[in-house]
């Protein structure tokens, strides 16, 4: 069983939601693919927002998602984002460091 769970990762991704707004994570999918996005982006040479020794890429993006040391962005955000830098991010953008997480840049 994967610990945590599908519903304790959507809570934690959707806990900046207040109420009213659209939650940025309604289904597992969501979920599944961020955390694979992520876990591609530490294989490719990211640097780990939490201790993975011992540990395969995607159980480590998982633990990241979990701590809130990533955030899934919504295709608003990224689209926002594209416009006030004037560059396209790329597409595995979608799992970014949050504010609190000040170690390295996960895009």
């Amino acid at each position: 069983m994967l610990h945590p769970s599908y519903a304790d990762l959507i809570k934690v991704v959707n806990s900046g939601v207040e109420e009213g707004e659209d939650p940025v994570v309604s289904s597992r999918y969501s979920i599944v693919m961020a955390t694979s996005k992520r876990a591609r982006q530490i294989i490719a040479g990211d640097d780990e927002l939490v201790d993975g020794r011992g540990k395969k890429p995607l159980s480590v993006a998982v633990e990241e998602l979990n701590q809130g040391k990533i955030q899934i962005l919504t295709d608003e955000v990224t689209e926002e984002t594209e416009e006030v830098s004037g560059e396209e991010t790329p597409a595995e953008a979608s799992a970014t460091e949050s504010p609190e997480a000040e170690e390295t840049d996960a895009e």
